[in-house]
């Protein structure tokens, strides 16, 4: 089947799912949520906070703020992929998938793609509308783009470590963890914090934050960090094909 067939058969369907799924609503409205908040709530906050405590918060703000924007946005687009995966896994669609046109790396290319595409027009819109992406269009672009296989590798994590919808969810506060190893790597100033890279949500991070200080080094940490987070999908999709077809 063609890559436009099957955008055909499958979109209605997700597009079902999701109307009538109202965690589904809630994840999808998030980034905008987010970002605004970040443009017009936190930053008042956090000014109160540091009159009253006499705290400079304000030093860490941009470069987390947009942190979070820059890895929320795919981790979230990774959360509706993994439930419509785990809602399609319960009701028998990927099972039936096998005796149909469709086959499951054909469904899979296409649900592993939608994420990423999602996550980087997202990203394009939040980042701008949260005012603390400080970044070139050029930059910000390339930096989604590497921010994006995070999406589907979220998606496969939910996916394959989730039973049904309540593990799901412990999974999804689990999971977050990962978003924690590129903050602490901010504060360390010394080569081998490069260890973190195990994680990958450490290399759009340091894309991201090297592309805001103007480090010709953004160019390295985005390519490489797209390369090795390409390697982590590709084996997590060897394994979710695996559990499949078992």
């Amino acid at each position: 089947m063609s890559i436009l067939t099957i955008l055909q058969t499958l979109a209605p369907i997700d597009a079902k799912n999701i109307r009538r799924d109202d965690l589904l609503h809630w994840i999808i409205a998030a980034p905008v949520a987010m970002a605004l908040a970040v443009r017009w709530l936190i930053s008042l906050l956090l000014g109160r906070i540091e009159e009253i405590l006499h705290i400079d918060l304000m030093a860490y703000y941009v470069p987390f703020s947009s942190f979070m924007i820059i890895l929320l946005v795919p981790y979230l687009a990774g959360l509706v992929i993994g439930f419509l995966l785990l809602d399609q896994r319960d009701d028998g669609t990927l099972t039936a998938l096998q005796v149909t046109p469709l086959s499951l790396n054909g469904y899979l290319i296409y649900r592993l793609t939608m994420p990423m595409l999602v996550s980087i027009v997202m990203t394009l819109v939040a980042a701008p509308l949260s005012g603390v992406v400080n970044v070139g269009i050029v930059q910000l672009l390339l930096t989604a783009i590497c921010a994006a296989p995070l999406a589907p590798i979220f998606a496969l994590l939910l996916a394959t470590l989730a039973q049904n919808k309540v593990q799901g969810l412990a999974v999804t506060k689990v999971s977050g963890i990962i978003l924690i190893p590129p903050m602490i790597a901010y504060f360390i100033n010394a080569p081998w914090k490069i260890i973190f890279g195990i994680f990958p949500t450490y290399w759009p991070a340091m894309a991201l934050w090297n592309a805001q200080a103007g480090n010709a080094t953004f160019w390295f940490y985005g390519g490489i960090g797209l390369v090795y987070e390409l390697f982590i999908l590709a084996l997590l999709t060897r394994h979710f094909n695996h559990i499949m077809q078992q």
